[in-house]
């Protein structure tokens, strides 16, 4: 059964960074598609950056510059977003997903997700 499993939320002050990891256990399989969402309170769950196999990548536009998502070279099966420059705005649990499938597939429907983390930012 795949885990996803979420780690280094907390909080920080405005123009601050943070970095959160996804680690991935009980996958069979290669998981094309991995993405970072999150969820402001009161707020619709959205989609913060997507990545898919080839190295392709879609960035929400209000974390452009700021954000980065990669893999770690060390583990494989960790998955990074690290956070700069964090504004109030950024504050909400943020979830890793993946999926299988590529992300033309996957996109609004992936298979696994992670229990979040909580990111604060204050002003």
């Amino acid at each position: 059964q795949v885990q996803l499993v979420e780690s280094g939320g907390g909080s920080v002050k405005a123009g601050g960074s943070l970095r959160l990891s996804c680690t991935a256990s009980g996958v069979p399989y290669v998981l094309q598609c991995l993405g970072w969402f999150r969820q402001a309170p009161g707020k619709e769950r959205e989609e913060v950056i997507i990545s898919d196999r080839d190295g392709s990548a879609t960035i929400v536009e209000s974390v452009k510059g700021r954000f980065t998502s990669s893999k770690d070279n060390r583990k494989s099966n960790t998955l990074s977003l690290q956070m700069n420059s964090l504004k109030p705005d950024d504050t909400g649990i943020y979830y890793c997903a993946a999926d299988r499938r590529r992300c033309a597939q996957a996109r609004g429907r992936f298979n696994y997700w992670g229990q979040g983390t909580q990111v604060t930012v204050a002003s």
